[in-house]
């Protein structure tokens, strides 16, 4: 089969189309063959030997997929070939098929293409996880959105619409806040033109932000400690900035401000029952058609790469996926 291959870490320039052999589907998993995959910044990270669960070379990568099962094993009965499913492999994802332990997988809602499938798993579980788990957000907080036209803060602008928050979005340029609008932002922070302390503090009568979801890191994260509220706080989702936050325990202690991490994939394998809630809520809310994928582009397989370079200079809306 044709798969994105990385052979040695590096820059996006390490990872290569070649022809590898076929996956086998082991005990308890089935073979998918790939229709849709999801770009994420994760991707990038782990090409870099930098992730925190990080892949031995080679690997192919690709953590959220969506397609069809073409076998599975026979201690996988839930899942026949045929089967429509989307699933979370952690890797191998940027190949014409990948082997899944079915646990990680779920049979497609009727309706829902295989390209949305692939733009739901990862950043609608992070946000439901950090938003509901971690920040425990409530009715009528003022939740803060960064990075709120990309994938991860997209949804977070919708998660916290639906859970009753009062969304402040922040993006760079006009088109970016038309599409967090769109979302369910009530207002919106042009960072390019924009103070964001000093529009924040206006938009909250100086009370500044309950919850502030920030997957950017560097100056917008030394923002986002000069305008959180008192008690409020801060969800460290990633650093597609550049800079990695770095945190003044002085802010913290003023304020009683939490800064609370969030990696997702952690709950799969130390507390699952987490992602079960988060799944089934997110699933029940998407087929109540509350939240809608927004799929900005598709690449072809062979323009893996420029895909994923386009998520990485932070250039695309909502999720990039590719479909070999």
């Amino acid at each position: 089969m044709k798969a994105i291959l990385c052979r040695e870490f590096g820059d996006l320039s390490v990872l290569k189309l070649e022809e590898v052999a076929d996956p086998m589907p082991g005990p308890d998993q089935a073979l998918v063959r790939v229709r849709a995959c999801g770009i994420n910044f994760a991707d990038s990270i782990m090409a870099a030997g930098k992730y925190q669960n990080q892949p031995e070379l080679p690997f192919i990568p690709g953590s959220e997929i969506a397609g069809e099962v073409v076998a599975a094993a026979e201690s996988a009965p839930d899942f026949a070939v045929g089967d429509r499913v989307m699933g979370l492999p952690g890797k191998g994802g940027y190949a014409e098929y990948v082997a899944v332990d079915a646990g990680r997988l779920t049979r497609l809602p009727d309706g829902l293409s295989y390209e949305a499938a692939a733009s739901f798993a990862v950043t609608y579980g992070t946000g439901h996880v950090a938003l509901a788990h971690r920040a425990r957000l409530k009715p009528g907080e003022t939740l803060l959105v960064h990075g709120a036209a990309g994938g991860v803060g997209l949804t977070a602008v919708e998660l916290g619409r639906i859970m009753g928050a009062r969304v402040i979005a922040t993006a760079g340029g006009p088109d970016k806040l038309e599409i967090a609008r769109a979302a369910g932002a009530e207002e919106a922070i042009d960072y390019l033109t924009e103070d964001i302390r000093e529009r924040v503090k206006a938009l909250t009568g100086g009370r500044g932000a309950d919850v502030i979801y920030d997957p950017v890191g560097g100056d917008v994260f030394d923002a986002s400690l000069r305008c959180v509220a008192f008690e409020g706080r801060i969800l460290v989702i990633g650093f597609a900035g550049g800079r990695v936050q770095q945190i003044p325990a002085n802010h913290v202690m003023v304020k009683n401000v939490d800064i609370i991490g969030v990696n997702r994939p952690a709950y799969d394998a130390l507390a699952p029952e987490v992602s079960r809630r988060s799944q089934e809520a997110l699933l029940e809310w998407l087929a109540r058609g509350d939240i809608r994928p927004l799929v900005s582009r598709t690449y072809p397989l062979e323009q893996a790469v420029a895909a994923l370079e386009s998520v990485v200079s932070r250039r695309s809306t909502g999720k990039v996926v590719i479909t070999p």
